[in-house]
């Protein structure tokens, strides 16, 4: 899988950096209290997969078309119908097409960042970025709020993590497998595999001493929160090299041949082939990285012959593989992008492109209690914005939190004692869950 940098030169971050509305939503308090009454069903995965399209992925040619719209909006594509009645996508998808039972379309999601790294912050923590405070990525959260065994990591990322703990501290921070996945070829990673013929005694020993060096310099930063993360970054480490079921869990070559192909034969079907197997193990949460959408030329090609395969075959793989190994109920699935792409198609090359457009985008969900085979929200006739008061990235992650049980509006203290909440702004969508 290739690392993409974007129009704005902006790369994936290293770990180590450290209101109610008026249509389909409603405050957190009212819904909890809907919820006990029996009329809306909780949220009961206790695992997520969240896959994100780097670059900001063109709506109009996916998930939110318009066919009736004119030919410099609507574009070369053409909707096909899916498997349920009323709901059409790209002639591209034909894969998510036949499995649109399995998840929700939002459509009309809106926000004003239009720049990619402030864009990925946001869609990654729920919570626009602030200056002065860096929010912690969905996995952080979880991996605080339901740790993983100590022999399975509480968060993957492959290959890389799209945002990082931020306030909660690098303890919370991803294991990043810095690569991706290839069928039929052995994958190691680093941290978990044993190279270069070391075994796992000696492994044990090396520890041991690491122990000793240890002891005499833990009094030198007894409060030194990096310090304390690295510390536990080393013990999760040995535990995970130690464990046969941590490797186990990275061995896609266990997979039969005939189950592994339905993801598709590309690094991302792959990757999404893992991230299933992880979160069987145990693992709460696993980011996969699909990039390559900023597409200011040659959209209609770039997504034809590349993106839209590998999206199609990975995630219609990931979703009919986690209902046939019994995980979908349990595992929440989140997809999105930045932001998405602009209704007019511009000049830039022969076969046009499309630009940043934060006003109107697409995200998608399934898994634990989302009720799949519907849209959500909508979006104006030439989808420059939402026809409606549309959602913000901010509802859509308190709804991912709440399928998961977890409340955004939980309050953390900062290394300075500062409450902070979770989710800022967001509202639950009900209609997702109903």
């Amino acid at each position: 899988m290739k690392f993409h940098s974007t129009c704005d030169g902006v790369r994936r971050r290293d770990m180590l950096k450290a209101g109610v509305l008026t249509v389909g939503g409603l405050s957190l308090s009212n819904y909890m209290q809907m919820a006990n009454a029996g009329q809306i069903q909780p949220g009961r995965a206790d695992r997520a997969i969240f896959i994100e399209l780097s670059g900001g992925p063109s709506h109009l040619d996916m998930f939110d078309m318009k066919p009736d719209a004119p030919e410099e909006i609507r574009g070369a594509f053409k909707p096909i119908s899916t498997n349920v009645s009323g709901i059409q996508i790209s002639e591209h998808l034909p894969k998510l097409a036949g499995c649109a039972d399995k998840y929700a379309i939002l459509r009309g999601v809106s926000h004003t960042l239009a720049a990619h790294q402030l864009g990925r912050e946001y869609v990654n923590t729920g919570s626009k970025p602030l200056p002065s405070l860096e929010y912690p990525g969905y996995g952080s959260v979880l991996s605080k709020e339901r740790p993983s065994d100590a022999d399975i990591p509480s968060q993957v990322a492959i290959p890389r993590a799209g945002h990082g703990p931020g306030f909660l501290g690098i303890r919370y921070a991803a294991l990043e497998t810095n690569s991706a996945p290839q069928l039929g070829q052995p994958y190691s990673v680093r941290g978990i595999s044993l190279a270069g013929g070391i075994g796992v005694d000696e492994v044990k020993r090396r520890q041991g001493l690491l122990k000793k060096l240890d002891r005499r310099f833990a009094e030198l930063e007894k409060d030194d929160q990096l310090l304390e993360g690295l510390d536990q970054f080393g013990e999760q480490a040995y535990s995970m090299i130690t464990s046969s079921r941590a490797r186990d869990a990275f061995d896609i070559s266990k997979e039969p041949e005939s189950f592994a192909k339905q993801f598709g034969e590309d690094s991302f079907g792959q990757s999404c082939l893992l991230a299933m197997r992880l979160v069987e193990s145990g693992v709460r949460l696993v980011s996969v990285q699909l990039g390559g959408w900023d597409t200011h030329q040659d959209n209609f090609k770039k997504l034809k012959t590349s993106n839209l395969p590998k999206l199609d075959a990975g995630l219609s793989g990931l979703l009919i593989g986690l209902e046939q190994r019994g995980l979908l109920d349990s595992t929440a699935v989140f997809v999105t992008g930045e932001f998405g792409r602009t209704p007019k198609i511009n000049n830039r090359s022969a076969d046009g492109g499309r630009d940043h457009y934060p006003r109107c985008m697409f995200m998608l969900m399934a898994g634990g209690a989302v009720r799949g085979g519907q849209v959500i929200g909508e979006s104006d006739a030439t989808a420059a914005g939402p026809l409606h008061e549309g959602f913000s990235p901010d509802d859509v992650a308190a709804s991912f939190y709440y399928n998961l049980g977890i409340d955004p509006t939980l309050e953390y203290d900062s290394n300075t004692g500062r409450p902070i909440t979770l989710v800022r702004n967001g509202n639950v969508i009900k209609s997702l869950f109903v």
